[in-house]
């Protein structure tokens, strides 16, 4: 009995070891897979927001926390999606938030210059 217990103790430190030196390689296979807040909450003020670094200075949350602003902070299912971004190719805010909407433009449609790509669409300037 005693040596079952010490074989399936050794077998689970080889395999813990072999995959913690490996998980670089794995783990962003399984992030996909697992949702964000297993990982971290996202803050859920202005003043999260901006301790997260959901904010620059193209893009300044400041003055809605000197203002006192009572809203919830940032749109929560954005900040995932540019928080995945700036993670995965190691952009800042700023670029992350430009790709974040260039994607939802593809999604309805638009262009990246903010045009609809609609063949039926008329505009008159």
């Amino acid at each position: 009995m005693a040596y079952l217990l010490y074989s399936l103790t050794f077998m689970v430190l080889v395999v813990g070891t072999a995959l913690y030196l490996t998980r670089s390689r794995w783990l962003p296979l399984i992030e996909d897979h697992v949702p964000d807040y297993v990982y971290d909450r996202l803050p859920t003020t202005f003043s999260g927001d901006i301790e997260a670094g959901f904010t620059s200075s193209e893009f300044d949350l400041t003055n809605n926390v000197l203002e006192g602003d009572s809203r919830s902070g940032l749109d929560n299912k954005a900040k995932r999606e540019i928080r995945r971004i700036m993670k995965r190719r190691g952009v800042d805010f700023d670029e992350a938030r430009r790709l974040y909407t260039e994607q939802r433009f593809a999604k309805n449609n638009i262009g990246p210059d903010g045009r609809p790509k609609d063949p039926k669409f008329v505009s008159f300037s």
